[in-house]
């Protein structure tokens, strides 16, 4: 038996276990589809016409790939108007292969289930996500940075991530420090020009008395 089926404006003759590359059908590899536009049924002599299509006949086929066609080269060319135009084409391709002619409003067989289980395990959706880090807290006994001429909380931090966490150590810098920090935090002699060093002398001094 062999039918004629039509599909993406384009009529095929397919058999059973005829394997025919067809224009892109929605689905995926493993996939059954019903092609339901049969325009002609033969079986030895007998021939059915449709008109156009054969009430209650389907071809049931499955996908086996998704794939593309060979490139075509459209290359367009007006003589003497300096216009040339090349453009490529890979035309989208499903690749069928079928299972079954049905007549009569017969439906196509279901697959046969697989055994083995390719269902992912469910996981919880609140213990898989990760844990979010803690922020970083300043230490108990940390100075109040931001006392300083210019530092704000963000800087404050970045001062306490470096290590920096008390006025007496701002005062204790030599110049090597202040010219590290100038480098660490691209301030470009700004602590010098605020004068951070004898703030923090200052401030050392009340936080003591």
């Amino acid at each position: 038996m062999y039918a004629v089926v039509k599909t993406g404006g384009k009529q095929y003759r397919v058999s059973k276990d005829d394997i025919v590359r067809v224009e892109r059908l929605a689905g995926e590899a493993g996939d059954t589809i019903t092609l339901a536009d049969v325009l002609m049924i033969g079986d030895g002599g007998d021939v059915t016409l449709g008109a156009p299509n054969i009430s209650g006949a389907s071809v049931a086929a499955e996908i086996l790939e998704q794939t593309r066609g060979r490139k075509v080269i459209i290359f367009k060319k007006r003589r003497r108007q300096n216009y040339r135009r090349k453009k490529g084409h890979r035309q989208h391709l499903t690749v069928l292969r079928v299972t079954e002619i049905l007549t009569d409003g017969a439906k196509s067989k279901p697959a046969a289930k697989k055994n083995a289980k390719t269902t992912a395990p469910k996981v919880d959706a609140k213990k898989a996500e990760p844990k979010k880090a803690a922020p970083k807290k300043a230490a108990a006994s940390a100075d109040d940075l931001t006392q300083l001429s210019g530092v704000g909380p963000v800087l404050a931090q970045k001062l306490i991530d470096g290590g920096v966490t008390s006025f007496a150590q701002i005062a204790a810098w030599k110049k090597k420090d202040v010219e590290e920090f100038d480098e660490k935090l691209s301030f470009k002699g700004r602590i010098e020009r605020e004068g951070w060093v004898e703030q923090a002398k200052i401030l050392a001094k009340g936080e003591k008395e």
